[in-house]
């Protein structure tokens, strides 16, 4: 029994990392006797040769493995804070409200208007009391709804960072009181998150109304779509539907039904133009990523034109949150990262688990990807039954057709009954 328990254990046992069973690596380029905590990018290609989830990363100084931790941007989440309108009414011609606004900073404010086809003006200033006082011009911003000509709505004011206690707000246009239901705030990030190029291309297969662009993408997930349209872009909005479909072959006998393609929609609008004498300036060319789990994908982006020409677009880029990879390296010390070893499971280190990022910590630059000179593969450790399932069913078959055979036998000879 001890003997089955040991053979138990050993077949159950994760596998060690060790540099001979990984295909690739790439150097650690570090700043001159720089030590202490250091980050470098990881790029996107290594996703390509890496187990899913970099589950089989490991960094070594020399032969000997060091604890990291791979940090992810985090993409800035709507933090959208609903604002109470004060003293809203007219004055003049104009539709005039005030806003106690929370503490801290701000920066775009959000109009929620119930109105449709409009274009206004909305001046802004701000001030540390309600009435009384100066107060200070934060800016002249256009609002509008372009919806007969198909080029969308944007009713954001893009202020300048602020902390004012009261914002005052002065709409000119046909914008009456009963029209302006509501404001809300978004919070100052502290950092805008850095991205990373996964697939990108120009080339668009034209349907009969549809610009569809293809995308084939290995390994690396996908935060956003980006549009980058060409010289002289017209005006623009469009929706747009997002397809990504698994590359990985379903066997004819896997039980399992075969993978469901991931969709999501978004839209994409540009307008730059003087409209009654009001100039608009609003972009929006990025469109959120389905979240996806296959290993291999195909992106399919589809831009719905309707009646509309085609937008020639310089690039369409699928991107990624960059991905950091951070260490403790010691002054003069040379570290390697390997990967490429897909029967590992994600290391667990202390290190990932107290990690603190610094502000001052070391940028490295992560070197080409070479393969591994001492690469060999790995040994087959699986059990016997797992790497021959086949002798497995025939030694069954055969134990049937002899238990059947000594069955037929014992009822042969066996006397017959005698009344």
């Amino acid at each position: 029994m001890k003997l089955l328990a040991a053979a138990t254990l050993f077949f159950l046992a994760a596998p060690a990392p060790e540099i001979r069973y990984f295909q690739f690596e790439q150097p650690i380029a570090m700043p001159a006797q720089a030590s202490g905590q250091t980050c470098t990018v990881v790029d996107p290609g290594v996703f390509f040769h890496a187990a899913p989830g970099l589950a089989d990363l490991r960094l070594y100084q020399g032969t000997t493995e060091t604890p990291y931790v791979i940090r992810s941007d985090v993409s800035i989440a709507s933090t959208d804070q609903t604002v109470p309108l004060l003293n809203l009414g007219k004055k003049g011609d104009q539709t005039v409200f005030d806003a106690a606004m929370p503490p801290g900073s701000y920066s775009d404010v959000q109009l929620t208007i119930d109105a449709q086809n409009f274009l206004a003006t909305v001046i802004v200033s701000g001030s540390e009391a309600q009435s009384g006082g100066g107060r200070t011009k934060l800016g002249s911003f256009t609002i509008f709804d372009l919806t007969k000509e198909r080029l969308g709505r944007s009713t954001v004011l893009h202020l300048p960072e602020s902390d004012f206690h009261y914002l005052h707000f002065e709409i000119t246009g046909p914008i009456a009181p009963g029209n302006v239901t509501g404001l809300s705030i978004t919070r100052l990030p502290e950092s805008q998150p850095e991205y990373r190029a996964v697939a990108e291309t120009a080339a668009a297969l034209l349907g009969k109304r549809d610009s569809v662009f293809v995308m084939d993408v290995f390994g690396a997930p996908v935060d956003r779509v980006v549009f980058v349209p060409a010289a002289n872009p017209p005006n623009l909005s469009r929706d747009v539907e997002i397809r990504v479909d698994s590359l990985s072959p379903h066997r004819a006998d896997d039980a399992t039904e075969p993978p469901q393609p991931v969709t999501a929609s978004g839209n994409i609008l540009r307008v730059h133009s003087i409209q009654d004498g009001h100039r608009i300036d609003e972009e929006h060319l990025t469109v959120d990523a389905p979240q996806s789990s296959f290993d291999e994908e195909r992106w399919t982006v589809t831009v719905l034109n309707h009646d509309d020409a085609p937008i020639q677009f310089a690039s369409v880029r699928l991107e990624m949150l960059e991905r950091r990879l951070c260490f403790d390296a010691t002054a003069g010390s040379v570290y390697t990262l390997f990967y490429g070893d897909s029967v590992l499971a994600a290391p667990v280190y202390d290190y990932a688990a107290l990690f603190v990022l610094q502000k001052n910590a070391v940028a490295a630059q992560l070197g080409a990807e070479t393969a591994n000179p001492a690469y060999q593969p790995r040994p087959d450790e699986r059990p016997f039954t797992e790497k021959h399932p086949t002798l497995l069913w025939v030694a069954l078959v055969l134990v049937i057709l002899l238990l059947g055979a000594v069955a037929f036998r014992s009822f042969k000879s066996a006397p017959a009954n005698r009344s």
